[in-house]
């Protein structure tokens, strides 16, 4: 996800924190966006994912604020809306910086050196996990899993991959996206939306630039390569082959 569609990473004033409702003019704003999220689904209550989402584009984190205007959106208690925000760790409970970067220490990745750079970016930022920069720019966090293993290991920025990267490079990318300098992600659009911008895209509004640049390559692609080249092709649904009489079927 990214693109950087100013009109809705607005420089509005930011609300306090505690603040238990947002303003008469931000409720006004985000209540055009809510209907629309809420008019995709069959029952309103499912539509909380991406309104969570809605709220946390605004603020850059799910406040007390915004759970309240989901619940009042939905007609459903703070406490419901609660349960939701905190059990998912895509929704930031407390400010964050512009630049969420995901350091992966599952399996493969900590194997390849996920962990290595992971701490080599604690020290690097001075910062912890779940941990915002000085400046405001980046908040630091290791995730279990990027669903990029092919790829180990690998940094994610906002939600876009940064494939096989090193202590060195991942400190590099953090130092560019800290002075501002132009970082592109290596698959997806040729550069990065801030936080808000990315909680915007994801609560359901269209950047359009998800078809942007290579979307798959090299190790992800390695078995079609070898399935063209031998000429195979899966089976036919309609045909698949049956177990012989006698046999006892299985699911």
């Amino acid at each position: 996800m990214s693109g950087h569609d100013h009109d809705h990473d607005h420089g509005a004033p930011a609300i306090p924190e505690g603040t238990d409702a947002f303003p008469a003019e931000v409720v006004a704003r985000l209540e055009q966006d809510a209907k629309e999220i809420i008019g995709r689904y069959p029952r309103p209550r499912s539509s909380l994912l991406p309104l969570l989402h809605l709220v946390q584009s605004e603020e850059g984190h799910v406040s007390r604020a915004g759970m309240r205007f989901c619940a009042d959106q939905l007609g459903i208690t703070l406490a419901e809306v609660n349960a939701v925000a905190t059990f998912y760790t895509m929704y930031r409970r407390r400010p964050g910086g512009d630049y969420q970067v995901g350091v992966c220490t599952n399996t493969l990745c900590a194997v390849m050196g996920g962990d290595e750079i992971f701490a080599a970016l604690k020290e690097h930022l001075d910062v912890g996990n779940n941990e915002t920069t000085e400046d405001g720019k980046v908040t630091l966090e290791h995730v279990e899993c990027n669903a990029a293993c092919d790829f180990a290991p690998v940094v994610m920025v906002n939600w876009e991959f940064f494939d096989n990267q090193t202590p060195d490079s991942a400190k590099r990318l953090v130092d560019d996206l800290r002075l501002g300098n132009d970082v592109a992600p290596t698959r997806g659009p040729a550069s990065l939306c801030t936080w808000k911008q990315a909680s915007r895209v994801l609560a359901g509004f269209d950047d359009g630039r998800a078809g942007e640049g290579v979307q798959a390559a090299g190790p992800s692609l390695a078995g079609l390569t070898v399935a063209r080249e031998r000429g195979w092709t899966a089976p036919d649904p309609a045909n698949l082959p049956r177990p012989a009489q006698g046999e006892e079927e299985t699911e």
